[in-house]
């Protein structure tokens, strides 16, 4: 009988605003309140470290080498678990990219994975560009913590179910979703499109967030939805933080759990190839009522 397989992971959530110190001390508490608890990956939000207009956002980007990541990196090597940071404006030299960053328990970057689809959407008439903001990446990413395959997408990319479809047959086990998702859409559908990831990969959905200001003293640049979730891979929720301002879970994976799913439903084995996905699909054309004529129907017919 082979071992046991399993991943803790900490699912975390808060309130993000325009203020990058006050971010970053929340994502060390939640990074040391996960460890304390027993995780050995733990998960942040898109844009937790930084969030509000177009503007403000573009302004405030930084490189790898900034403070923010510094104290990130001091945290993971602190308290010795692998840190993903769901989403940072990330400035390069060849431009700004939405970035997850992958710090290693030593607190050494071991990679990153540049946002693929920018949120470019206008929603209840107020505008989102991403573009005007950051770059789109142009790769698949996956993580290798212990054995086990993490693939990489950021919020906007869960709409696009090839993304999570090519790093489940490329041996991802586990789709993580870090997101600051709108209000509005979220209450649509947020949950709905998590579950129908894991479902259609038959793979465990870790999604922290970021959630929208507790108070009316803080006005946010836009609200985001946050239920922080956990899905399985048969699509049940196992977490869900609600609206907390700050919140973590700890979340044990088993990952024979997906092993069985897949044993049950073999989808990625049955998947076809390029030559038959790849191909312009044939139209039939008919009508939805025939031409009305004076002949007996049943005779015309035979």
């Amino acid at each position: 009988m082979s071992p046991t397989r399993t991943l803790r992971v900490g699912l975390t959530q808060w309130h993000a605003t325009t203020h990058v110190a006050a971010n970053t001390a929340t994502a060390v508490r939640c990074i040391e309140k996960s460890a304390a608890d027993g995780a050995t990956v733990v998960v942040l939000p898109e844009n937790g470290l930084m969030l509000g207009t177009n503007t403000e956002m573009r302004a405030a980007a930084t490189g790898v080498d900034g403070e923010p990541v510094r104290q990130l990196r001091l945290a993971a090597r602190r308290t010795g678990v692998v840190v993903i940071l769901g989403g940072m404006k990330n400035r390069t030299d060849d431009g700004v990219f939405n970035s997850a960053l992958v710090i290693d328990a030593s607190g050494e970057i071991a990679g990153r994975y540049d946002k693929l689809h920018l949120f470019d959407a206008n929603l209840g008439g107020q505008s989102f560009e991403a573009s005007s903001v950051e770059k789109a990446g142009s790769e698949l990413v996956l993580v290798d913590v212990d054995g086990v395959r993490i693939g990489l997408t950021i919020c906007y990319d869960v709409r696009f179910p090839e993304v999570a479809r090519e790093l489940a047959t490329a041996g991802a086990e586990v789709l993580l979703v870090p997101a600051a998702f709108v209000r509005s859409t979220g209450e649509a559908h947020w949950h709905t499109l998590l579950r129908a990831r894991a479902i259609e990969n038959l793979a465990y959905v870790v999604a922290p967030a970021t959630v929208h200001s507790p108070t009316p003293e803080y006005r946010d640049a836009f609200e985001t939805y946050g239920h922080a979730l956990v899905v399985g891979p048969w699509g049940d929720v196992r977490a869900d933080l609600g609206e907390c301002a700050e919140a973590v879970e700890v979340v044990e994976l088993d990952l024979g759990e997906v092993a069985a799913a897949r044993a049950k439903l073999p989808v990625l084995a049955g998947r076809r190839g390029a030559d038959v996905y790849g191909s312009v699909p044939r139209v039939v054309t008919t009508k939805s009522a025939p031409e009305r004529k004076d002949v007996d129907h049943d005779r015309a017919l035979g």
